[in-house]
């Protein structure tokens, strides 16, 4: 019976359709359910992919708009619009946690809507790294509950939401700098 089934898939293997992967893109695979991890090249250096990072009025054109300052232990909220399936508010209380200037961020988020709490205790970890004449990004985004329904629900859809963000906003926002 194994034999058979192996043949099968093999054969099977050969016909499924690839999907294009675009430049620069690896697809991080992990069966850590408490974790999204995103790494993308971007052709821009990282001093550059620093500033649209860390300064407010470009993390409003790619992410949110918010108070955000670089200094560790300062909080600050964002909002965006409320996804009621994965019981978020559209608020995020976030706080600078730690950074390495054109290293390393790490940022603190919640829900911060007290009204309804989705039990979100989320750190999210940029990672800069020079590759050739640009940077390669690391993002970790930790701390869903895997038994939690509604944050295995916001996992699956914030994993595509980031790397859409990495791929797309974010180099679109890179590209206007030029």
């Amino acid at each position: 019976m194994a034999q058979p089934v192996r043949a099968l898939l093999a054969r099977t293997a050969h016909r499924l359709p690839r999907r294009p992967r675009l430049p620069g893109r690896r697809r991080v695979v992990s069966d850590d359910l408490t974790t999204i991890r995103v790494d993308q090249f971007l052709a821009h250096p990282p001093a550059k992919v620093w500033r649209v990072l860390t300064e407010p009025d470009l993390i409003a054109r790619w992410l949110m708009p918010g108070d955000f300052r670089l200094e560790v232990g300062h909080r600050y909220t964002m909002e965006t619009r409320a996804i009621p399936a994965t019981g978020f508010s559209g608020v995020v209380q976030a706080e600078v946690l730690a950074f390495e200037p054109e290293r390393m961020l790490r940022i603190g988020w919640a829900d911060g809507d007290p009204a309804r709490p989705a039990g979100t205790d989320w750190t999210i970890t940029w990672t800069l790294v020079p590759e050739g004449r640009g940077t390669r990004i690391f993002l970790t985004h930790e701390g869903f509950d895997p038994d939690d329904p509604l944050q295995t629900r916001a996992r699956t859809i914030m994993d595509g939401g980031w790397r859409g963000m990495v791929t797309h906003r974010l180099g679109d926002v890179l590209a206007s700098l030029d």
